[in-house]
């Protein structure tokens, strides 16, 4: 278990487990325990563990450390001090911290859940397999080689810990981006949109960041010369509300388009059979 490997590494020791089902592996080790319980602790009774801590601290150093052993048949204690404590290193100077762990799978939503509290991961790990390890302050996601990939505080149940860069840049909206990605979008509608979408965020602050989507979704259903049209219009009169651009794109009929005048052309009359015409409708008139 990684809290086994943890545990060595802290105390700079190596552990060698036997095999499963070979009790034989086992024997000096549960000798030994059969040793205090048959020898120190039988038929006797204690009313506090202080006095049975005690009477064991006791008994070890006036009987345990002074008996000669079955195997080396030499006294315990003698034989410790001469080739055992000199190989003995220091303590660390901090405890072995306790904590829990276990195994999680990354749920869709791209969170582990930890006694009801729900913590981040890396997009790539989403329906993977992580260890997470925490104890009352800390949580800590790690991969299968057990290195780090996640560092959390401990929070209330409940509650979502979610660190920015694990979220997918295909899943950050528009307002998740702020004001300057929204900017540079409305930029491309024209200048007008551009200048107005500046000023009404400069009064509304991040309650701009609505108006602005509103306004870039209007350029999926007019035209970009009608929305620069009425931005203009609502910039110079310092108007900043998205349903004032909406009645004025409404109120813009289409744009009419100006046909070239033509000075000469097959079905046009030249303006001196107009002058003739005239001229003799005149002389027929003071003829009569």
């Amino acid at each position: 278990m990684p809290k086994l490997r943890a545990f060595e590494k802290h105390y700079g020791t190596t552990i060698l487990p036997t095999r499963p089902y070979t009790p034989r592996h086992k024997g000096k080790v549960e000798r030994g325990v059969d040793y205090v319980q048959e020898n120190a602790l039988r038929g006797r009774t204690f009313a506090t563990l202080a006095e049975q801590n005690d009477y064991l601290s006791h008994w070890e150093a006036t009987v345990a450390d002074l008996r000669i052993h079955g195997t080396t048949r030499k006294q315990v204690r003698a034989h410790f001090l001469a080739s055992k404590k000199g190989a003995l290193m220091m303590l660390p100077l901090e405890r072995f911290a306790n904590f829990q762990e276990a195994r999680r799978i990354v749920s869709r939503d791209g969170h582990v859940a930890i006694d009801r509290a729900f913590y981040s991961a890396p997009p790539e790990y989403v329906g993977r397999e992580v260890w997470a390890r925490w104890d009352a302050r800390t949580v800590r996601l790690l991969d299968s080689e057990l290195k780090t990939i996640a560092v959390f505080a401990r929070s209330e149940q409940g509650k979502f810990n979610t660190k920015s860069q694990h979220i997918a840049s295909e899943k950050i909206n528009s307002i998740e981006r702020g004001g300057s990605y929204l900017l540079r979008k409305t930029a491309f509608i024209g200048d007008c949109s551009a200048r107005w979408g500046q000023a009404m965020l400069r009064e509304k602050g991040i309650r701009g960041h609505r108006v602005l989507q509103g306004l870039l979704a209007l350029s999926k259903k007019h035209r970009c010369d009608q929305i620069e049209q009425a931005c203009e219009i609502a910039w110079r009169h310092g108007d900043y509300q998205l349903r004032t651009i909406r009645k004025l794109i409404d109120r813009s009929g289409p744009v009419q388009e100006l046909m070239p005048f033509l000075d000469d052309h097959e079905l046009i009359r030249p303006l001196a059979d107009y002058d003739r015409y005239v001229h003799e409708c005149v002389q027929d008139k003071l003829t009569y």
